[in-house]
């Protein structure tokens, strides 16, 4: 089975033990857990009971999200990612992830580089002094400050900094951003949901489209699965389905596990 695994926007309004639960039982490799879900992370819980019960389920603490509008520096901006940080090394996360902006501003080539060279550079020298990971995630939307992988590649193979700042590799947003190079190598996670909506135009398509992977979806998720692993990627795929179909499954195992058997047997298929 692929190294699959949980985001919790997967099924948003189970608990952090619930869905816990669910990963294991899906045979998943971790879960990543989020902080806009609209109740207090871990429902107010003790990060390090967290961290400790997921352990005890043999699951990694893969990232947890999220510094939003990370490139929209400014000291609240450090005070917000440090205390992120905080509640992920009390946790035992492996990364933070880093949410562009995405409202229009700062979509010149100038101008966006500008920014997101200042958030890493400042970010640098926190995510080291907690022994954390970033996970940074382009935005295909026409509207984000950052759509295109090879922009944060550029700035983190400038800062010498690939052992710390990753990758997420969308498959939605790709898709939205036109493609394009995957750089497998700065590849930290693979977010996997799928858009089977035919009277949607490319420009037209929006998180609350992105439903579980099935034969139907438009995004070519396992054509973007199969060229990143022959590519050398070996990490974890999790699911990050939007819709409110998805939210609203009264058996979310079910229809995930179906999902998963349909990646595994078509990815498998494409390597033939």
């Amino acid at each position: 089975m692929q190294p699959f695994a949980l985001n919790h926007m997967t099924t948003p309004r189970m608990g952090w033990q619930a869905f816990a639960d669910l990963a294991s039982a899906l045979g998943c490799v971790g879960v990543e857990y989020r902080n806009d879900l609209g109740r207090p992370l871990f429902e107010g819980d003790d990060p390090a009971a967290v961290g400790a019960a997921l352990r005890q389920r043999g699951l990694r603490f893969l990232a947890l999200a999220e510094v939003k509008m990370f490139n929209d520096w400014s000291d609240a901006k450090r005070a917000e990612a440090q205390a992120l940080m905080r509640v992920a090394v009390a946790a035992g996360a492996e990364a933070v992830s880093l949410i562009p902006r995405n409202d229009g501003i700062a979509t010149g080539k100038t101008e966006r580089m500008s920014a997101l060279r200042l958030a890493l550079t400042e970010l640098l020298p926190l995510l080291r002094a907690n022994g954390l990971r970033a996970m940074v995630e382009p935005l295909g939307f026409e509207v984000c400050s950052l759509r295109f992988k090879a922009d944060v590649v550029d700035v983190i193979e400038a800062l010498g900094a690939t052992d710390t700042y990753k990758l997420v590799h969308d498959t939605f947003h790709h898709h939205l951003a036109g493609g394009g190079p995957i750089f497998p190598q700065h590849t930290g996670i693979v977010h996997v949901s799928g858009v089977v909506d035919r009277g949607l135009s490319v420009s037209e398509m929006r998180d609350g489209h992105r439903v579980l992977v099935d034969a139907d979806d438009r995004l070519g998720n396992i054509a973007q699965i199969r060229a990143l692993q022959s590519a050398g990627y070996s990490g974890p795929i999790s699911f990050e389905p939007f819709a409110a179909s998805v939210h609203e499954l009264r058996d979310p195992a079910a229809a995930l596990r179906t999902s998963m058997e349909f990646i595994d047997r078509s990815v498998a298929a494409a390597k033939v």
